[in-house]
C-alpha cells in the first residue's frame, strides 16, 4: 500500500502542476483576446509549455497503466491522447501548436479557449479524485 500512497502523492503534485498550466493558458489566451498581448508573444509563451504539459500528462497516464489502476487509466488517457495527437499532427509550416498567423482568426482563438477550459475542468476533477485516493491509500495503509 505504500506504493499506492506515493503514486497518488505524485499524481496530486503532477495534477496540481497541470491545473496551474491550464489556468496559465486561459489567462494568456484571454490577454490575447483583450489585446493585452500580441499574437507572437502569446504563441511563444504557450508553445513553450506544450511539451512539458504533454510529458507530465502522458507520464502520469503511463504510471497509472503500469501500476494497475485500470479505471483511472481509462478515464485519464483520452486527454493525453488528444494532446499527443494535436502535437504530432501539427502542420509543418506552423511554429508550434499555437501559430501567430492562425490565432488571429476569432474562431481559432475561441476553439483554443474552449479547449483550455475543458482541460481546466478535467484537471480540476482529477485533482480531487487523486486527493481522495491519496487520503484513502494513506488511511488504508495506517490500518494495516
Amino acid at each position: 500500500m505504500a506504493l499506492d500512497s506515493f503514486l497518488f502523492i505524485f499524481a496530486l503534485i503532477d495534477e496540481a502542476t497541470l491545473l496551474f498550466l491550464a489556468v496559465y493558458f486561459i489567462i494568456t489566451l484571454s490577454d490575447l483576446e483583450c489585446d493585452y498581448l500580441n499574437a507572437t508573444s502569446c504563441c511563444s509563451k504557450l508553445n513553450y509549455w506544450i511539451l512539458p504539459e504533454l510529458i507530465a500528462q502522458d507520464f502520469l497516464t503511463i504510471v497509472l497503466l503500469l501500476s494497475g489502476h485500470w479505471v483511472l487509466f481509462l478515464m485519464y488517457a483520452p486527454l493525453g491522447a488528444w494532446i499527443t495527437y494535436k502535437f504530432v499532427v501539427n502542420p509543418s509550416g506552423n511554429i508550434g501548436m499555437f501559430d501567430p498567423t492562425e490565432i488571429h482568426n476569432r474562431q481559432q482563438l475561441k476553439l483554443y479557449m474552449k479547449e483550455s477550459l475543458v482541460r481546466l475542468g478535467f484537471h480540476l476533477i482529477f485533482f480531487f479524485v487523486y486527493l481522495y485516493w491519496m487520503i484513502y491509500s494513506l488511511v488504508k495503509g495506517d490500518e494495516s
